[in-house]
């Protein structure tokens, strides 16, 4: 097995007596999402399979949790099929930032959707229940503000952002279809702006590259004017919606919004952080990107009313902790330029 799917890390060559709850599969599990849903999952007492290409994946965010024996992580690309007998899925392979997604765009589509496909296949062949990390992005730039799940989008689907755009909304597609077609048990969340510790400072983000401009001393970079508005969930939030959503005794097999309904303009998010980081940074405007959202806000009445889901975390106890996280993160890359371990 270890051929077919590709390099094998593991904490122990030892499986533990005491039989885990459930063997679940994380796909893109060393991501930054998916690293705190394989952390949460182990806490509950699980096998957690990583599986993860470390194309925008990263070792580092799961080294900690290799200590445990009942987690094992696969360098593999789900493009490529692969079988191991699991009771859930978790599909979160896929690049989500523009500039990781844009940079190969072929492959950010087939990741979508034959990545989905070959995962839908793993669970009908083993009865799995399966788990969809969708996107805001699926609503495009969007003529309904704020934006329920029954709102069907206004998205290009030939402009630089259709591939990852297009390509979450046909698995989404496939995932209703293996649902009706063959009883898949199946789970679908869209998440909107999420952020948090194990971001990548690189990934293009508005909360990371603020961040890090801000602690560098470095302009803030705004597109357009700033008064384009975004909602932000922090990651511990996001992460127990998706717990309430697999583990919903409803059942529910449509897709759900996950994400903060407190609405705030980019610029505001800018000077918040410059404030909040003591910066001396100065923000200036570039133009603003092709089919980038004016407004991104979610209706959660969905996720209130059926998983008595909101998220409880504020912007600024968020920020806190994620400015903390970027500045260890810098201070251990200075470290290493002048050679201080």
């Amino acid at each position: 097995m270890e051929g077919e799917l590709g390099e094998l890390f593991r904490a122990s060559t030892v499986i533990s007596e005491k039989k885990p709850r459930r063997r679940i599969l994380v796909a893109g599990g060393a991501g930054f999402l998916g690293s705190h849903l394989c952390e949460r999952l182990l806490q509950e007492g699980n096998a957690v399979i990583c599986v993860d290409s470390f194309s925008t994946g990263r070792m580092e965010n799961v080294q900690g949790l290799l200590r445990s024996d009942a987690f094992t992580v696969i360098r593999h690309d789900i493009v490529d099929p692969l079988d191991l007998p699991v009771d859930e899925i978790y599909n979160l392979a896929c690049p989500a930032s523009p500039p990781h997604y844009q940079a190969d765009p072929i492959h950010t589509m087939k990741t979508s959707v034959i990545g989905s496909l070959n995962l839908l296949e793993l669970a009908l062949q083993h009865k799995a229940r399966i788990f969809q990390a969708s996107t805001s992005e699926v609503y495009g730039d969007p003529h309904v503000h704020p934006q329920p799940e029954a709102y069907w989008g206004n998205v290009n689907s030939f402009g630089p952002r259709s591939c990852y755009d297009e390509g979450k909304r046909s698995a989404e597609t496939l995932f209703h279809d293996f649902h009706d077609r063959h009883g898949v048990d199946i789970r679908i969340v869209r998440i909107f702006n999420t952020y948090g510790p194990r971001m990548r400072a690189d990934d293009g983000r508005v909360v990371s590259n603020f961040i890090v401009q801000a602690l560098k001393g470095d302009d803030i970079t705004v597109y357009g004017d700033g008064s384009q508005t975004r909602s932000f969930c922090y990651v511990d939030d996001l992460i127990e919606g998706f717990h309430r959503l697999m583990y919903s005794r409803r059942a529910i097999r449509t897709p759900v919004n996950l994400g903060n309904p407190g609405e705030f303009t980019v610029r505001e998010l800018a000077e918040r952080i410059i404030a909040m980081t003591g910066s001396s940074s100065k923000i200036v405007h570039r133009p603003l990107p092709t089919d980038d959202p004016r407004q991104r806000r979610p209706d959660i009445s969905v996720a209130r009313r059926d998983l008595d889901w909101s998220p409880d975390i504020s912007l600024v106890e968020g920020l806190t902790s994620t400015i903390a996280y970027f500045e260890r993160q810098l201070t251990r890359q200075v470290g290493k330029l002048v050679g201080v371990s």
